[in-house]
């Protein structure tokens, strides 16, 4: 275990981290347990001298009010041992910080917990990573137009929800944009000088994206790309399944209450101490007015997650700016350019964080009345903030959460 923070009483500090600085006052019902021994007093008459006791002035032996006092002081701390903490650690991992907070009266616990959470996500990160040679996913695309191959169950499985998500989104997600994003390069860009492909170099790289051309064959876990030039990148998806899986590898160690996020996908179960819900804020995606110094000023919206997932995607992520134009990460994968539906952001609600995560990308892509239509069909909430700043949300949260303007 390492660093890992104990965030919520006892106030005592842990040997792994630090007492809660906010008062705590939280209740997790009567830990103490009566006893069920009867203490035998005699019946006031003594044995040995024969002589009557005044009941009323009865005074107990020593040695039983030391005892007395011992069984106190082992109920106070079994009640105390078993009271709920709150433990956290962030690690960088899929090339963002990643922090898992968790719910247990156990130190122990906790610490494998979270390790196991974290275990998790690095396989996924081995197996999922674009730019590691020997990832699951850079052998799909160097064997691509010649040869399936075969993969790990949980690479497979992204791979065919990658494929599901973008059937939903009518391929407004669509995994295979890798020649587009290799061609902006947005991570590589320099700042200073940025530079905008030419219209020639994205219509040659369209050539090779199209999701329907990924076939999955699931009785053999393999996954074929048909074209030659074709690549997958799994990056607008694998973060939400990342916090699905480190989720369920948690609950594996008995944990009832834990939060996951990496980096703008999070996903929550269960409650904190004193049965307060997980509370997650959504980013403002521009600039605060600083004329509001006591608002709160990187949030526009704050949501509760118990079973749920959400996920965000927007234009302030990663860009650059070129002759006073914009440009971001989230590729339209008909285009080949930045997406342009009118929205800087989006957040989705739903139950598994790849779905989140997926829909947010898509969505943005789609724009805002396709995308509060979409969620509305499947029962699913979002936020989406437009090019003018206002906020849009979908109709099961009216009246549920607050929301601030981007201004």
């Amino acid at each position: 275990m390492r660093n890992m923070l104990e965030l919520s009483p006892p106030r005592a500090t842990s040997p792994l981290g630090r007492q809660n600085p906010e008062p705590t006052n939280y209740v997790t019902g009567n830990r103490t347990r009566r006893d069920d021994r009867r203490w035998m007093m005699d019946d006031g008459q003594n044995p040995e001298s024969g002589r009557q006791k005044n009941n009323s002035s009865f005074i107990p032996h020593p040695s039983s009010l030391i005892l007395l006092l011992f069984m106190f002081c082992a109920l106070f701390l079994t009640a105390c041992a078993r009271q709920d903490r709150v433990f956290k650690e962030s690690r960088f991992v899929m090339d963002t910080l990643c922090t898992i907070t968790v719910v247990s009266p156990s130190e122990k616990q906790a610490g494998k917990a979270i390790g196991a959470g974290f275990d998790s996500i690095e396989i996924l990160e081995q197996r999922l990573s674009f730019f590691s040679s020997d990832s699951e996913v850079t052998a799909i695309n160097n064997a691509a137009g010649s040869s399936p191959v075969m993969v790990s169950k949980e690479t497979f499985g992204l791979i065919q929800k990658a494929i599901e998500v973008a059937d939903i989104t009518y391929g407004a997600f669509d995994p295979s944009v890798a020649p587009l994003t290799e061609l902006w390069d947005f991570s590589g860009q320099d700042p200073e000088h940025p530079v905008v492909p030419g219209e020639r170099e994205i219509k040659l790289a369209l050539r090779s994206v199209g999701y329907k051309k990924i076939k999955a064959d699931p009785s053999a876990s393999e996954v074929l790309l048909e074209e030659k030039g074709m690549k997958i990148e799994l990056g607008g998806i694998a973060k939400g399944y990342a916090a699905d899986m480190a989720v369920e590898a948690i609950k594996a160690r008995g944990i009832k209450a834990a939060l996951v996020a990496v980096a703008g996908d999070i996903k929550g179960f269960g409650s904190k101490p004193g049965n307060r819900p997980w509370n997650v804020g959504v980013q403002n995606p521009r600039t605060p007015d600083a004329k509001k110094p006591d608002r709160t000023k990187d949030i526009i919206a704050s949501l509760h997650l118990n079973g749920e997932a959400v996920s965000t995607s927007g234009d302030y992520q990663r860009f650059f700016i070129k002759d006073g134009k914009r440009y971001h990460h989230i590729l339209d994968p008909e285009t080949g350019y930045p997406a342009a539906a009118g929205v800087i952001s989006v957040s989705v609600i739903a139950p598994d964080g790849y779905m989140a995560d997926g829909l947010s990308t898509g969505i943005f892509i789609l724009g805002r009345e396709k995308g509060i239509k979409l969620l509305e069909s499947m029962g699913l909430d979002g936020i989406i903030v437009d090019a003018d700043r206002k906020v849009h949300i979908t109709k099961n949260l009216r009246g549920k959460i607050n929301i601030e303007e981007a201004d």
